[in-house]
């Protein structure tokens, strides 16, 4: 099984633990912002995860839904919910084929979910991530926005896409689809160095985990990009 895919169905509540530090200079809502004027606006949230964006949002919006495809997700998400005394809808379903009707949201979302195509579908990615887009832009009124949120890399002090194939993808996502990119360092400030890796080891591997030590990173470095269009 891959190695994100288990996490996402079986440890939803330690990666939860993971993101709760995050952002920590207050980047992302700003950057959010920026795109599209979210006070009262009807939102769509997919590759939901445990609720980073709807923790943030929810006191924003007029209407809130989310979606996740793994269990171990929708269950700390609602658990998440339910300590915030939130009652946003929340559905299982698979991002390539939204259960939703057209046009009904002025912004829809998808923070860190797409990018994993690349590595999950190999030679295929742009035709399973064409099937996503589509959904996207269908879900979302004439004049609404969507948003994407994708890695520019953790552990490192510049912006730069991790890998070759999320490289390739950035590129088709503005040259092909349209989308603007704008850069934000989303950092995770955890107690201790020794509690960074502690939180992050289990997700992003021990040659991160060695490279916070070598470093004394309790501040870890990270950078997010925001891709974003009105259709």
């Amino acid at each position: 099984m891959d190695h994100f895919i288990d996490i996402y169905r079986r440890h939803g509540d330690r990666y939860h633990q993971m993101i709760e530090p995050e952002d920590i200079d207050g980047n992302l809502l700003p950057a959010l912002e920026a795109v599209t004027p979210l006070a009262g606006c009807r939102l769509l949230d997919v590759g939901s995860g445990t609720g980073r964006l709807p923790l943030l949002l929810a006191n924003r919006v007029s209407q809130l839904v989310c979606l996740d495809l793994h269990t171990g997700m929708l269950t700390e998400h609602s658990r998440q919910r339910a300590r915030r005394g939130g009652r946003w809808g929340l559905l299982q379903a698979d991002m390539r084929q939204l259960p939703l009707p057209s046009a009904a949201f002025n912004v829809v979302t998808a923070g860190w979910a797409l990018g994993h195509f690349v590595g999950w579908y190999k030679a295929e990615w742009q035709t399973e991530m064409r099937r996503v887009l589509t959904e996207l832009e269908r879900t979302a009124q004439p004049g609404g926005a969507i948003i994407i949120m994708e890695t520019l890399s953790t552990g490192s002090l510049t912006p730069a896409p991790p890998t070759a194939g999320l490289a390739r993808y950035y590129d088709w996502l503005e040259n092909d689809w349209g989308y603007s990119r704008r850069q934000i360092p989303t950092d995770y400030q955890f107690a201790s160095v020794d509690e960074a890796v502690a939180k992050t080891e289990f997700f992003f591997g021990a040659e991160l985990a060695a490279k916070v030590r070598v470093n004394g990173w309790a501040r870890l470095p990270e950078w997010t990009g925001v891709w974003s269009k009105i259709v």
